[in-house]
């Protein structure tokens, strides 16, 4: 199962949205056919939507208040628990690669600035310039709303900005895998918020957060604002529950539930996606749309949506 962000889907880029999760998931299962690792599938699948730029992640990335270019990525093992992430990454093809390499040659799970450009030249990683004219033209809208204080998802960097005018010059991507030997994994990868604050971190990374996966339990990728999954550990919330007996449908209702409760922001958009240890998926969102896609043995293609269980 793949998620390619949670929010307000413009129409016109629904289309090309749905078609790259059905391709991400087409992708992850040819994998999970051959009988390969669920961390394989989650890896290629997450890869498919960094190189399309419908996405927010690798090459789709949205930009930082600064114009710039800042991706972050985690992976996760649900068989040993290992996991690998990164942030701040500028140029880098597939994050997401970035991520396992570090979960699978050092002995750390979070590598961020110079140590991750060392391994990303160590390993000969492909580089491309992340910047597409969508995402400039979404930056120059959203600049000027951000000028007049209209964006609501940033209210205290619009504060900030104005009490210090020369400080600046103003989704996310996800799978879960289940493999034909038990064990699961998920991925993230995302370019961050529109409009970040320069070095800001969101939820991808952080393990727990944006990604989790535990064999005993299920998988769980998160999208939407990032702060408000870091601030609810939102995905091991969801693996927790699973862990405990709960599906992973109502695991992921049950988070999105706790979202409405204890965070009651104007805007508090949360998506989330999991499978448990028994194959079952979970898809929850409070935002309007979440593009989807997943996919079984029994199916002859992937299952493609733009909405699925809106919790209020």
């Amino acid at each position: 199962m793949v998620h390619g962000g949670a929010g307000e889907w413009p129409l016109e880029r629904r289309d090309a949205g749905l078609a790259g999760v059905k391709e991400a998931t087409a992708k992850g299962f040819r994998i999970l056919e051959k009988k390969r690792s669920a961390l394989d599938a989650v890896e290629a699948a997450v890869k498919v939507m960094e190189d399309n730029e419908v996405f927010n992640a690798g090459v789709g990335s949205s930009l930082t208040i600064e114009k710039r270019v800042e991706m972050e990525a985690s992976i996760m093992d649900g068989k040993t628990l290992r996991a690998g992430a990164t942030s701040l990454l500028s140029d880098v093809k597939n994050p997401v690669y970035l991520a396992r390499l570090i979960m699978e040659n050092t002995d750390h799970v979070y590598i961020v600035g110079e140590g991750a450009e060392k391994l990303a030249r160590l390993f000969k990683l492909e580089r491309r310039n992340a910047t597409t004219q969508m995402r400039l033209e979404t930056w120059n809208k959203l600049r000027e709303k951000f000028k007049k204080g209209e964006l609501e998802y940033l209210p205290r960097t619009y504060r900030l900005a104005k009490k210090n005018p020369g400080l600046f010059q103003l989704d996310t991507v996800g799978a879960v895998a289940l493999d034909a030997h038990g064990d699961i994994a998920a991925a993230t990868s995302t370019g961050g918020v529109a409009l970040k604050f320069p070095g800001r971190i969101g939820d991808t990374p952080l393990i727990g957060c944006g990604t989790y996966a535990d064999n005993e339990a299920g998988a769980c990728s998160a999208t939407g604002i990032g702060e408000i999954a870091v601030r609810l550990v939102l995905s091991k919330t969801v693996c927790d529950q699973m862990h405990a007996g709960v599906s992973a449908q109502k695991a992921v209702e049950n988070a999105i539930k706790t979202v409405n409760r204890r965070i009651q922001d104007s805007f508090n958009h949360i998506g989330l996606i999991a499978v448990d240890k028994n194959g079952q998926i979970g898809v929850a969102h409070n935002s309007p749309n979440i593009c989807h896609a997943y996919m079984r043995t029994e199916m002859d293609a992937p299952f493609v949506g733009m909405q699925a269980k809106i919790v209020k």
